[in-house]
């Protein structure tokens, strides 16, 4: 991938799955539709709840936590004022669910949101949250199945709450093949030069430490 591509500027290395109004990394489709069809033979419809995720979006969404206007949260998943929270932690505190704009492992296309389709159609209200994937949750037995099955398709967990400063997401999965040579391809210095050049809330904050951001959130994961 390019420094366009890298940093979700561009969508030249992704194609639209249009059953599932997404869009994935070009050479992730194929390993994620034969897992898909493997979930499916036994019971579970597996679907992505975010795929591709641009630049702009993600941009979109930093600046939305950072003035309060989308909800924020600590470690525990207890919700934050933003506005109270001095530059430095508020920035912090974003990071432990959302990545900075031309950091989402999003932006690669390589990396998707996953649920099972049959409990939303039953009703389920959709929050992506640890507790909908754990014991007695709506998404137990999609979790079960990715346990066992999602590493023979090429797929990992790469926020598992060992390595990575990114909070634990059993939901997020990761198609190693590709997303590790974009982790490695995605310097300091790209994503520097990408936030510098957007209207950005906080970027001042972020920029001075961005070598401790990129460490800890866009350098280090949990690998396969």
């Amino acid at each position: 991938m390019d420094a366009a591509e890298l940093t979700g500027r561009a969508r030249t290395h992704v194609v639209d799955i249009a059953e599932l109004t997404c869009a994935v990394h070009k050479h992730a489709l194929a390993p994620f539709l034969n897992m898909r069809r493997a979930a499916l033979r036994e019971g579970i419809d597996l679907s992505i709840a975010s795929g591709f995720r641009d630049f702009d979006r993600q941009l979109a969404l930093w600046n939305e936590k950072w003035s309060g206007v989308r909800a924020l949260y600590d470690a525990a998943g207890q919700p934050l004022a933003a506005k109270s929270l001095a530059p430095p932690a508020r920035v912090e505190a974003i990071l432990l669910w959302s990545a900075l704009p031309g950091a989402s492992r999003h932006h690669w296309g390589t990396d998707l949101d996953l649920i099972d389709r049959v409990p939303v159609a039953a009703g389920h209200r959709l929050r992506l949250t640890p507790d909908e994937y754990d014991v007695g949750g709506p998404f137990e037995p999609l979790a079960a199945w990715l346990d066992r099955h999602a590493a023979r398709f090429g797929f990992f967990r790469p926020f598992r709450g060992v390595l990575s400063g990114v909070q634990a997401e059993p939901w997020h999965y990761s198609f190693a093949p590709v997303a590790e040579s974009a982790r490695r391809s995605l310097t300091q210095a790209l994503l520097g030069e990408a936030i510098a050049a957007a209207p950005m809330m906080g970027k001042d904050v972020v920029l001075e430490r961005l070598d401790d951001w990129h460490a800890r959130f866009v350098r280090s994961v949990d690998l396969p």
